[in-house]
């Protein structure tokens, strides 16, 4: 027999919508919690993308240009600087691995000469050649979207004694290509 109206019964009742009431709220809370969690994780495309492509660039510039990581990113941080000097190279040459040689074979290779000599009291001046600021350009237009070329003679990758690793990245710049066309073709 059940006494609704006992003091017991009204007590077990109470604590019972208190429960039901409490159980409510955690479940409306972690609903609020999840679209809180929708809006925050929102996906924007990002405004500037340059870096997506960075490797296959970096590959097809060092088999083009037969340059290794260190001298692409010594004539990228040159490329801005209009004249240097010794101690310039030097300064941004310490974060990259040791090579005395670096700088003289730069300058017998033809990616920089000199633009003063030393004399007078002043020091020698040095320039990235017209190969060297061409070579640079021609990156960041790959990097911004400009297609590769795809015959042997424009893309060593594409020779028939490539090696695997061209091989591979040849198979990605075709890809590229057909995401740009894609591309331009929607923006039409």
């Amino acid at each position: 027999m059940e006494f609704e109206f006992s003091r017991a019964g009204i007590a077990w009742r109470k604590k019972q919508e208190r429960k039901k009431q409490k159980k409510q709220e955690r479940i409306s809370r972690r609903k609020k919690i999840r679209t809180e969690n929708l809006v925050r994780y929102r996906r924007l495309e990002p405004i500037l993308d340059h870096m997506k492509y960075w490797r296959i660039v970096r590959q097809w510039a060092k088999v083009k240009y037969k340059l290794s990581q260190e001298d692409l990113d010594i004539l990228f941080f040159l490329y801005s600087e209009k004249y240097f000097d010794k101690t310039k190279f030097a300064e941004f040459e310490q974060v990259l691995p040791w090579d005395k040689k670096r700088f003289k074979s730069l300058l017998d290779r033809g990616w920089i000469h000199v633009w003063r000599k030393s004399g007078g009291g002043k020091k020698a001046l040095y320039e990235l050649t017209i190969k060297a600021r061409t070579c640079i350009t021609t990156l960041y237009k790959k990097l911004n979207g400009e297609d590769f070329p795809l015959s042997e003679t424009g893309n060593p990758m594409f020779r028939k004694d490539a090696t695997y690793t061209d091989k591979v990245y040849r198979k990605y710049m075709l890809k590229l290509k057909e995401e740009s066309r894609q591309l331009r073709r929607l923006s039409q």
